[in-house]
């Protein structure tokens, strides 16, 4: 299988690996997200009815009010917050953001992940190395069961909260 690497700084610490959902618009989140199932409802947003929910989240940033943060914390809370996150602005709702939401991180990058990464592409996001794996797409087996939203089929475990990663498990070091 081909990767390819991006390296960045990292803001949240741990290590996701998932699908990838990608947007090139900025997120609100105060009435942009429907925290209990993670999934877009800002009427004019290319995702709008699309889940982030357990996967690596590819966007330029937050943009609104100030319940950005709000959003993604109780997305976290109830099991539906993205795995990791990758974007490209940063401001202080992202800041806040990210750190509420406790998955991985990155931003920075060495490259444009809008021209690298494609939703559906498999990501490994390493907050404490700044580094970023993708795996795309039409390189690895597809699922063979689709619509059942996972969209790729490596080896994988189920976290403690339900949702599908591959890694280390809980106190585990990659």
């Amino acid at each position: 299988m081909s990767e390819i690497v991006l390296t960045g700084r990292g803001l949240v610490g741990g290590v996701a690996e998932a699908e990838a959902l990608v947007t090139r618009h900025a997120i609100s989140g105060w009435g942009g997200v429907e925290p209990r199932t993670g999934r877009i409802i800002e009427s004019r947003h290319e995702l709008v009815g699309q889940s982030f929910a357990g996967k690596v989240l590819v966007f330029p940033g937050a943009k609104g009010s100030s319940g950005w943060s709000g959003m993604f914390h109780m997305a976290r809370l109830v099991g539906s917050a993205p795995a990791a996150m990758v974007f490209t602005v940063m401001n202080t709702k992202i800041a806040l953001g990210v750190v509420v939401s406790h998955v991985p991180a990155v931003t920075d990058l060495d490259g444009d992940p809008f021209e690298v990464i494609r939703t559906g592409d498999r990501v490994r996001v390493d907050g404490d190395r700044g580094t970023i794996i993708v795996t795309r797409a039409d390189t690895y087996r597809r699922d063979p069961e689709p619509s059942r939203g996972h969209g790729w089929a490596a080896e994988q475990e189920q976290d403690t909260d339900g949702r599908r990663c591959a890694g280390p498990g809980p106190g585990e070091h990659g």
